[in-house]
């Protein structure tokens, strides 16, 4: 009983996917309509902006722009060893790297 009633669960959303109303929606469509309907219920007070840039320099450091905070970094020659200094700059561990990159981002209105 329990696993045909789990059948049922399963297969009833998807046939009303199949109705030729809902013939061009895709299960990504439908996740996104979702989340941008969960988001516009939101109160944030004001419109976030996430504004994001790459950074890549010579050596073991890379530095974000002002107002930008690091959330990422690689390294050159394979180094995976790597910390942020300062919340904006990124500094490769491993002696002799050839170049450091910073994925850098920001909150704007």
């Amino acid at each position: 009983m329990k696993p045909a009633f789990f059948l049922l669960l399963i297969l009833i959303p998807l046939l009303a996917l199949m109705s030729p109303g809902h013939a061009d929606c895709t299960l990504d469509s439908i996740v996104d309509k979702k989340i941008k309907e969960s988001l516009t219920s939101l109160e944030l007070g004001f419109q976030a902006r996430l504004t994001c840039t790459s950074v890549k320099s010579r050596g073991t450091l890379a530095t974000c722009p002002a107002g930008f905070i690091v959330t990422g970094c690689a390294c050159g020659y394979g180094c995976g060893s790597w910390d942020v200094r300062g919340d904006n700059v990124c500094h490769c561990q491993c002696s002799g790297m050839d170049w450091t990159s910073a994925r850098c981002c920001q909150f704007s209105k």
